[in-house]
């Protein structure tokens, strides 16, 4: 599969989240402090998020996960991949086999789901509410990550509380 000519094909909604996803995982490193309540704490980047919905997402198409389809989808390099995988492995997030084959671990399918469930229901919201669907699903790829779980409970709730009542 010619990779280039691949994205020549792509939905233009789908080039424009992929080249946000590529600066963003460009730029950043996996961990950051973060000081809470006086302490500090280390939580998870957003490339690495987005890694790991990349692998739920792929997971979910029912074939086994490699880093060249973590790659393509993302619109990144195979070698920033790789060494993703190898940062995700050593912390426990994902298993690879001896064959490559990328698998989420519970804490890594944890933190999956959560973003691609943020990321569903932003983006529906979004559109819903009027925006392109190519605006909403690069603005929801940037919420997802920045927004409170109190924040994104509450914008879950009422989305799907005025969803309810529209159908009625």
């Amino acid at each position: 599969m010619n990779v280039s000519s691949d994205k020549m094909n792509m939905p233009k909604d789908m080039r424009s989240l992929k080249s946000y996803k590529r600066e963003k995982l460009r730029n950043s490193r996996f961990y950051h402090e973060n000081t809470t309540m006086g302490g500090i704490c280390m939580e998870i980047r957003e490339s690495a998020e987005d890694y790991l919905e990349a692998i739920l997402r792929l997971s979910r198409q029912g074939e086994g996960v490699r880093s060249i389809d973590v790659a393509t989808m993302l619109g990144v390099s195979k070698p920033s991949v790789s060494h993703a995988m190898k940062l995700l492995r050593e912390d426990g997030y994902i298993a690879m086999d001896r064959y490559g084959t990328i698998t989420l671990l519970d804490k890594g399918a944890e933190i999956a789901n959560n973003i691609y469930e943020r990321h569903r229901v932003l983006s529906q919201m979004l559109e819903s509410i009027g925006v392109s669907k190519e605006t909403a699903l690069t603005d929801a790829c940037k919420m997802e990550h920045d927004i409170s779980q109190e924040t994104f409970e509450k914008i879950k709730e009422y989305f799907f509380k005025n969803m309810k009542e529209e159908t009625e």
